[in-house]
């Protein structure tokens, strides 16, 4: 028997041993596996990120100084299926606390050994380079414990000997004197450059003052050569403006001359015009109004014409139709006095009637049956005696009055004793 046994995305579960001594072992991550009971065993390893501060106190640099530096590490087991099993091999079974101080020692070393390659200024400065540069040596120790070095960091830097504060004593005094150096070759670089701005300041008022005295003697220039063009213009406008006014005048006595003429010209058409009007209502209109109103009364008539015809036409079909309506109700009184008497004669007769009627019937109905056999140019019956030809013959008419009496519900036998009796 045995049980199983699941593991989250931040643990690895390791179960060794089993059936007949077996060797192998399961390493689980996020899942379960099956452990069988008394010959199985099952342990866990964190995989959870590991948080280490190095700290490496009065360690000589380079150049002889102690300084004491810490540092802050992230940790963690790596999960691939090898890596995985040198950790189990290395830390399984142990505690947190436990794996936390074998990585701690193993980081300190390396910080140590590292501090005593480099100086002060390299350590102090560039710090990313430096736990960088711990980062790469103490790599591939751990790994080969199975841990990855997520991150590593330097937290502080500092000495005993104000070794440090000294530095940033010169570096602030030389910023200083740099920046008073650099104050005073800017006011210079400015006072230059002032002078300079005005200088060219003056050149360009001197240039401009210079064009705006050349533009003003050019624009004077202009408007003397402008008013004499003017003055030029202006009288030959005013001759031209003269004979203009001299030739509109001839102009407009022309005009009156040719607008006395076209008066007279008009009255003359004017009375051509009424002569031609009256001679065409003497020749033309009177004879047209005549003859249209001819023609008027000539449709007018051949309209009368046709009405009245057509209305005589109508009262003759509405004749026809009275007289024919007459003839049909006459013809259905009869047919109905017909069917009346009829009926009396035969509701007084009774049976007799009814016969009577299947009697009158009878031959139509033998000449529906028998008109098949019409088209039938021969019969022969085929019998050895002629006996048996007659029975046949008198077979059929014993059939017929059973059939008529299913087809009328007449029953000829009766109706041909009564004829027998009343005879």
């Amino acid at each position: 028997m045995g049980s199983c046994l699941t593991v989250g995305p931040n643990e690895a579960l390791v179960v060794s041993g089993g059936c007949c001594g077996s060797d192998d072992k399961i390493y689980v991550v996020g899942g379960w596996a099956w452990a069988w009971w008394l010959i199985s065993d099952a342990q866990r390893l964190s995989l959870e990120i590991m948080t280490l501060q190095p700290r490496c106190e009065d360690v000589e640099t380079a150049e002889g100084v102690a300084i004491t530096v810490t540092g802050v590490a992230q940790v963690k087991v790596m999960t691939e299926q090898d890596l995985l099993a040198v950790a189990c091999e290395q830390f399984l079974g142990k505690s947190i606390m436990e794996i936390k101080g074998v990585l701690l020692q193993t980081l300190e070393g390396h910080l140590r050994s590292i501090l005593g390659t480099l100086t002060v200024e390299q350590i102090y400065q560039d710090r990313d380079q430096f736990a960088k540069l711990v980062r790469d040596v103490a790599a591939p120790d751990v790994g080969r414990m199975g841990i990855e070095i997520l991150s590593f960091t330097i937290k502080d830097v500092y000495d005993k000997l104000d070794y440090l504060s000294s530095l940033g004593k010169t570096q602030i005094a030389a910023v200083q004197r740099d920046a008073d150096i650099g104050v005073a070759e800017a006011e210079r670089d400015a006072g230059i450059r002032e002078a300079e701005c005005k200088k060219e300041m003056m050149d360009v008022k001197f240039q401009a003052d210079t064009k705006m005295a050349d533009s003003k003697r050019e624009l004077e220039l202009q408007k003397a050569s402008f008013n004499q063009e003017v003055n030029k213009a202006e009288a030959q406008l005013a001759y031209e403006l003269q004979a203009a006014k001299e030739q509109q005048k001839i102009r407009l006595e022309e005009i009156e001359i040719q607008v006395v003429q076209r008066k007279k010209e008009i009255t003359i058409e004017e009375k051509e015009i009424d002569r031609t009007d009256k001679e065409l209502i003497a020749t033309v209109k009177r004879p047209a109004e005549a003859e249209a109103y001819k023609m008027q009364q000539l449709a007018e008539g051949e309209k009368l014409k046709k009405v009245l015809i057509a209305q005589a036409e109508a009262e003759k079909i509405k004749k026809l139709g009275e007289a024919e309506a007459c003839s049909i109700k006459a013809v259905g009184k009869a047919e109905a006095e017909k069917m009346r008497l009829k009926a009396e004669a035969y509701e007084q007769y009774g049976e007799a009637a009814k016969t009577a009627l299947v009697l009158e019937a009878l031959p139509k109905i033998a000449s529906k049956v028998a008109a098949p056999l019409a088209k039938t140019n021969e019969i022969v019956i085929l019998s050895g005696e002629g006996s048996r030809v007659t029975g046949e013959v008198n077979r059929l008419l014993a059939e017929l009055p059973v059939s008529v009496n299913a087809l009328t519900g007449v029953d000829l036998s009766k109706v041909t004793s009564l004829s027998f009796i009343n005879v």
